[in-house]
């Protein structure tokens, strides 16, 4: 049975989105929805890890009239845990059962980080339901070119999403680009962030344990739009290259920034999606 509970009205939510719990199959999920034309194809976001759907807020609103579905994972954000640890194939799933829940059949899909291979997984586990597909700084999974070690050893804690001085004090350095100059960005991004639970943290970072989408890349066949940063410390711009260059269909896009350039320059970010979609 699926029901539909509509959250009470929320200043902080910007017009035109709409926050609401969604229950998929047993699996409460927190769903932000924006409106837009009916004309274009919907946007499916995954957020990256420990990410919960509010930090995606800025780069929504500067999708324009572009509709947009982003949700959090199980155990992140207002997402509930789940009943039991979850793959990638698994999250794929329950995508597509939420996009079934509000009648898309046909979507553009992008994710950002650790949502890119979520991206990957749903462009390939659902090809007709996928029409194009944006990967922003990501990578292939386990086969991926790493970050410097002092970087990958911070990211394995959570501390920086529930500790907002701790992420401050560390978000120049694991993020890198604008973030290095730009301390009020810094402050922004930890506004918004709402912590997760360790044990929802642990099973994003297990879900990817030993998965890579490299062996099946070759065989994608929806037009992608690979974007990265020059300055990512986490996730260097060689994946992105790599992505480009296994993906037939892909184009490359680099930006002068970092990790988080959708955060940074939400603006941006969205003026090059749009175009890629549009085109």
């Amino acid at each position: 049975m699926t029901t539909q509970t509509k959250a009470r009205p929320d200043r902080s939510i910007p017009e035109g989105i709409t926050v609401d719990t969604i229950d998929v199959r047993g699996q409460k999920l927190h769903v932000a929805i924006k409106s837009g034309s009916m004309d274009k194809p919907p946007l499916l976001m995954f957020n990256g890890i420990g990410a919960n759907l509010e930090l995606g807020f800025p780069f929504l609103e500067a999708l324009g009239d572009r509709r947009a579905v982003l949700f959090d994972v199980p155990g992140v954000g207002g997402s509930p845990m789940p009943a039991l640890p979850y793959r990638p194939a698994t999250l794929a799933r329950l995508a597509k059962h939420l996009l079934e829940i509000l009648g898309i059949d046909r979507c553009d899909v992008s994710g950002v980080s650790w949502g890119g291979g979520l991206a990957q997984q749903f462009a390939w586990q659902y090809p007709r339901i996928c029409r194009k597909l944006v990967l922003v700084a990501t990578s292939s999974g386990w086969t991926m070119v790493p970050g410097k070690p002092s970087v990958l050893s911070r990211m394995a804690s959570i501390k920086r999403y529930t500790d907002p001085g701790y992420m401050r004090s560390i978000a120049a350095e694991i993020y890198g680009g604008a973030f290095r100059t730009d301390d009020g960005l810094i402050g922004a991004h930890v506004s918004g962030m709402k912590p997760s639970s360790n044990a929802g943290y642990m099973l994003q970072l297990l879900a990817m344990t030993g998965w890579t989408s490299v062996h099946w890349l070759w065989r994608l066949k929806q037009p992608t739009l690979v974007i990265s940063g020059t300055d990512d410390p986490l996730i260097p711009v060689a994946n992105a290259r790599l992505l480009a260059r296994l993906i037939p269909d892909a184009r490359l896009e680099l930006v002068d920034d970092g990790h988080l350039f959708m955060v940074t320059d939400p603006k941006g970010t969205a003026r090059m999606v749009n175009g890629f979609l549009d085109g």
